[in-house]
């Protein structure tokens, strides 16, 4: 269905960035679409730890980015380039972004969008491209998890952990370890997939993933903790094992034994998704798109973006208070009413 598009639209406008007070809702020029590029009228994006670092300055975006924030969208084509091959406007997609995903219209490489998967409603499909992304690049293609092996999941709960714990059962792996901080958050995980829950408020994991092994260690470790796990991820792998780094939310420098490397002979391997050129994102695309998306069809109870809850794009700011705060079980989601009037310029 062909719309007449505005010149200007609603975006989240964090400013020099800040606390969550430094956002409103201001208007805004339609991004411009690239030759191989589409524009999508957003009708859901997902919020992601990254907008969060965005918005209190330490994460800028690329020089050829958005300056808004929200990396994953899902929503309709209202415009194509003159390169494109694939998506016509009308096509209902979800799409990893550059950014300025937190808006009414989005623009982003058509090699970066996928179908939304059948079964799956628009505010799943928003939730899907940041975690299955990554999770697909460091786990399956950089840690090379396979059917039969082990893997410990730090942060079982969150959107990536949510995301590891099912494509890890969907595609046979034998031993599923997460860790969390409560046992709430442990027993969403087991519902999920995972076979063991570890509290890392009151117990040792390395000591517990030993005991569950009988002593081996798992194959692969994904983790986004950082440095209080460096050492520790090392003494709890196995021989020939993996270690995909993701993210170092609680530090990246620690002083390391790093004989465990060597006498294991272990990778340990580590990857940001944004940074990284448009043709590598567009081969994770391909690559999740022919090993990945036929299998929602087949496994749909088992393989789903997990939604904690949903705000409408005004409130911006009680999201990224509920991700601050750590209390969700998998992916928070920002619902956007196509041409929605917003009265007022503030969020909250």
């Amino acid at each position: 269905m062909s719309h007449p598009l505005p010149s200007q639209m609603r975006a989240v406008d964090h400013g020099a960035g800040g606390d969550v007070s430094c956002m409103t809702l201001a208007h805004a020029a339609l991004p411009s679409v690239e030759p191989d590029g589409v524009l999508i009228r957003v009708h859901a994006a997902g919020v992601n730890r990254p907008d969060i670092l965005q918005r209190s300055g330490k994460y800028p975006p690329p020089a050829d980015a958005s300056p808004f924030m929200g990396l994953e969208v899902a929503g309709e084509v209202v415009a194509v380039g003159q390169q494109t091959t694939r998506f016509r406007v009308g096509d209902m997609v979800c799409a990893l972004t550059p950014g300025g995903g937190y808006a009414e219209y989005c623009a982003t490489p058509e090699a970066h969008c996928l179908p939304i998967p059948s079964g799956l409603t628009i505010t799943e499909a928003a939730a899907l491209a940041e975690t299955f992304f990554t999770v697909w690049a460091n786990v399956f293609q950089r840690a090379r998890l396979t059917a039969g092996e082990s893997i410990l999941i730090h942060g079982g709960s969150s959107g990536i952990g949510s995301t590891a714990i099912q494509l890890a059962s969907v595609f046979g792996a034998s031993n599923i370890i997460v860790t969390c901080g409560d046992q709430a958050k442990i027993d969403y995980c087991l519902a999920l997939g995972a076979n063991h829950g570890i509290n890392y408020k009151t117990e040792d994991f390395v000591e517990r993933v030993k005991a569950i092994t009988d002593g081996r260690g798992v194959d692969v470790v994904l983790d986004m903790v950082g440095a209080p796990y460096f050492q520790k991820n090392l003494d709890v792998c196995a021989v020939e094992a993996r270690i995909a780094q993701v993210a170092y939310q609680h530090g990246f420098k620690a002083e390391l034994n790093m004989q465990a490397l060597m006498m294991k002979r272990l990778t340990w391997t580590g990857s940001t998704l944004r940074a990284r050129p448009k043709s590598a994102k567009a081969e994770i695309a391909a690559s999740l798109e022919r090993e990945v998306w036929p299998l929602f069809s087949a496994h749909l109870a088992a393989l789903r973006p997990r939604v904690h809850a949903t705000f409408p794009l005004a409130d911006v700011a009680k999201a990224h208070r509920m991700m601050e705060a750590g209390e969700h079980f998998g992916k928070i989601v920002l619902t956007v009413a196509p041409g929605a009037q917003v009265h007022g310029q503030s969020v909250s």
